[in-house]
């Protein structure tokens, strides 16, 4: 392939082409690479660490490995692909690590702690304050069931249902066959349900907020109409 000299769009690239032109030593193309990746990988990796920071590390690591034996990637899968596999290698490796390391107090304070959570979509912040607060907390309390899941259902989970992969792509990304896959995901799906099952009758009792502007709102329009 001949590589272009002129200024390219290197965020339209097919990936083929800015691969090769990584390889070339293109900032751009390292920079589009990492920019197409970094929301799926890093939450792969938040899956395994469940730690943000550390998820964050994970990344940087994962792709600073990856781009100095670029040349070993032989393209036969999507370069994403084998970046998922370094990415949960320097992930599982953190975890290794932290084992051997860590002291039984510390590992018990952690446990005791609420940790960080996994950042899902949502939506944009609206102008109602209540609904706002009642998304956010629902988004928590979907976040701590997935962090409590066992690993193998949380990538698969957080693959399947949080970064839209198709099952052959989440079983070539984590190699696993296409079955285990769907095995997993339904078996993430049931514990998900039971979790929440328990942690959302707690949360019930400030379901349908009226609260704050919302409530001030109607009792200042009542007392308008009423001329007081």
């Amino acid at each position: 392939m001949t590589l272009s000299t002129q200024t390219l769009d290197y965020a339209a690239l097919p990936e083929a082409e800015l691969v090769a032109y990584a390889r070339a030593g293109r900032r751009e193309a390292f920079a589009a690479i990492m920019q197409r990746g970094n929301q799926r990988l890093f939450r792969i990796a938040r899956a395994v660490v469940r730690d943000e920071s550390e998820a964050e590390d994970v990344l940087q690591e994962a792709y600073v490995r990856a781009f100095a034996k670029l040349t070993e990637f032989r393209g036969e899968a999507s370069i994403y692909t084998w970046l998922t596999r370094i990415v949960l290698n320097e992930a599982h490796g953190r975890l290794r690590k932290r084992r051997n390391t860590v002291e039984l107090s510390a590992l018990e304070a952690a446990q005791g702690g609420e940790g960080r959570i996994l950042i899902f979509p949502s939506a944009l912040a609206s102008d109602d304050p209540e609904r706002d607060a009642a998304l956010a907390e629902t988004r928590r309390l979907l976040e701590r069931a997935v962090d409590d899941l066992p690993e193998a259902f949380r990538l698969v989970f957080v693959m399947r249902e949080v970064e839209g992969c198709s099952i052959a792509e989440t079983a070539a990304n984590l190699g696993v066959k296409p079955e285990t896959v769907k095995t997993r995901l339904h078996r993430a799906r049931r514990l998900l349900r039971d979790a929440l099952e328990v942690q959302l009758a707690s949360a019930l009792t400030g379901a349908f907020p009226f609260l704050g502007a919302r409530c001030q709102r109607i009792t200042e329009a009542v007392l308008a109409r009423m001329g007081l």
